[in-house]
């Protein structure tokens, strides 16, 4: 491809909008182009990319036996109504109406469009076991979306299903879809961790996540290297600690003025956080509860949430909290409250003793509170996050932590779309049984960016061979100069006649300047005809790093081929 022929614009400086390096970089190396928040178009370039992972991806789901089709982006609200998801997606589902007042959706996942499908054409257990998968847009109206494509309200997924006879089979269609995304962030050159994992709205009864490994990661990882566990932050389970045995000290009302943070508290009454229990209140699905941690805690709302199967849950209203505990923000505790709410404790405060809390009166908190003689909690729970250093829940060995970036999830459903769809077949007795169903996705443009995050320096992306739009770029550093223009020519055909993928930037443009758009856009080989051009020799320079080297025509081309035949 001719540079000066390619619909391509880069870009100098970072856009203010963009935070981190994929998204500065594709939108600066002219592979996306921002149409509104949350989503983009993938220009010519970045679609290249884009194309190759498909195409990997498409190949290790076909060797795994799995089956491509494609459904619509475009789904009735009747589909997602009958397994009651049309509610729980909340305010994430894109929801709009036909012109006869039908109500639609934009597919945010294709769980039950499968379902039906294989409902409608599968009877008999001769027919199973059976995978199906699509490469399709999804849509979800993030309440924030960022970083470019990695948190988008348009994506692409790679979404498939598995139809079993039993959990036997789910098993082993499980370890095909294992195997074959461990195939596919192989080849990629993707540095992934894989992790157990919530199955939040898609419901199951267990999954597992590939996660990226990045500072910039939305996710946080709980790992031991001790035992090999690895969890997200999510799912990560946090272990009782052994009971406080101190004996009870009696209850003391403490004035506070003005104080309302564990930090102030900590200052005011020269205690440690360990010492304090915060009292957070939720609007769950319209119901108001109370949750308790330690003070240098937080929260796990995806803990919480499940234990209610919450479609929506925020912090309670102020008014509410002020209407509940009787004080203002800030002095809420499980003392004195003037509503009769559900009290969830987390496990680690239910073997705390004479810990500190808010006293329900603007003010002043009390010391010396104990479960069981000053209040009794309705529910012990494991409710906050994980942290580093916490006990591993394997072999108790200390956690470490890390961010990540989900590139890919896989779940066990179960019965839970079957049974709500009557996705049922005839076994070996003509008996009606539900098929069990596995469910797996990869997020394509997602995972794009997360190689970008892992391959990159400050002067733009390092593409691996494998995703690089194009694998060399010829750069004649002087267009006007027959001899210097004619061996770039000669290599630039060479190279298209071997069948590897070239550009020869033809632009009369200064060298700097293309060696700039080299590297920011990433190609992994350079072959520069410059000073010695007469002499039928070029330099050649990888992206990846290394000295500069003068070649030959001959042995450019032959290092041109053995990059591309390592890539494969």
């Amino acid at each position: 491809m001719r540079v000066s022929e390619m619909f391509m614009a880069t870009q100098r400086e970072i856009p203010a909008d963009a935070e981190i390096p994929s998204h500065q970089l594709m939108l600066r190396a002219g592979l996306i182009r921002k149409n509104a928040s949350g989503i983009y178009s993938f220009m010519p370039m970045g679609f290249r990319s884009y194309k190759k992972v498909e195409k990997i991806i498409r190949e290790e789901m076909d060797k795994a036996g799995a089956q491509e089709l494609i459904m619509p982006a475009l789904l009735t609200a009747e589909t997602y109504q009958a397994s009651g998801r049309w509610e729980k997606f909340g305010p994430e589902m894109f929801r709009l109406e036909d012109r006869s007042g039908r109500p639609f959706c934009l597919g945010p996942t294709h769980e039950e469009p499968f379902t039906e499908a294989v409902r409608d054409c599968i009877r008999s257990y001769k027919q199973l076991p059976v995978t199906l998968y699509q490469i399709q847009h999804k849509y979800r109206d993030e309440k924030r979306p960022r970083f470019g494509v990695i948190r988008a309200r348009e994506f692409v997924m790679k979404d498939a299903y598995s139809f079993d006879c039993d959990e036997e089979g789910l098993d082993i269609s499980y370890q095909k879809m294992y195997k074959a995304y461990r195939a596919i962030f192989d080849r990629l050159g993707l540095d992934y961790t894989i992790v157990d994992a919530d199955s939040g709205a898609m419901g199951g009864s267990g999954s597992q996540e590939f996660m990226v490994k990045s500072p910039i990661g939305e996710d946080g990882i709980c790992f031991c290297d001790e035992c090999g566990y690895a969890a997200n932050e999510e799912k990560a389970e946090c272990m009782t600690p052994e009971q406080d045995t101190s004996a009870e000290l009696p209850v003391e009302k403490i004035h506070t003025p003005g104080v309302k943070t564990i930090e102030e508290l900590m200052a005011f009454m020269n205690a440690q956080p360990s010492e304090f229990v915060k009292t957070i209140l939720y609007n769950i699905d319209g119901k108001i509860v109370a949750v308790m941690v330690r003070g240098d805690r937080e929260i796990n709302e995806t803990k919480l949430g499940n234990l209610f199967d919450a479609t929506e849950m925020n912090l309670a209203a102020f008014d509410d909290v002020e209407r509940i505990t009787g004080a203002a923000v800030g002095f809420a505790g499980p003392v004195g409250l003037k509503e009769k709410i559900e009290v969830i404790v987390d496990r680690e405060v239910s073997v705390m003793k004479n810990f500190i809390v808010g006293a329900c009166e603007t003010d002043y908190h009390l010391k010396n509170v104990n479960i069981g003689r000053d209040f009794t909690p309705d529910r012990i729970e494991d409710v906050r996050t994980a942290v580093k250093g916490d006990k591993c829940p394997r072999c108790g060995k200390p956690l470490g932590t890390a961010r990540g970036v989900e590139v890919g999830h896989i779940f066990k459903l179960g019965t839970k779309y079957s049974d709500a769809l009557g996705c049922i077949y005839l076994d070996r007795e003509g008996r009606s049984n539900p098929m069990v169903m596995g469910c797996y996705g990869i997020g394509v443009s997602r995972t794009l960016a997360a190689i970008i995050e892992q391959n990159h320096d400050d002067d733009g992306i390092k593409w691996p061979v494998v995703v690089a739009p194009y694998s060399v770029i010829v750069i004649p550093t002087k267009v006007n100069e027959e001899e210097n223009m004619n061996l770039a020519e000669a290599i630039y055909k060479r190279l298209q006649d071997e069948g590897i993928e070239v550009m020869i930037d033809d632009r009369n443009e200064r060298p700097g300047v293309k060696f700039k758009d080299a590297d920011l856009i990433g190609i992994p080989m350079r072959i520069t005809v410059g000073r010695r051009a007469g002499e039928g020799i070029v330099e050649l320079k990888y992206r990846a790093g290394g000295a500069v080297e003068e070649v030959s025509l001959e042995e450019a081309v032959m290092a041109a081929k053995s990059l591309v035949r390592s890539a494969q």
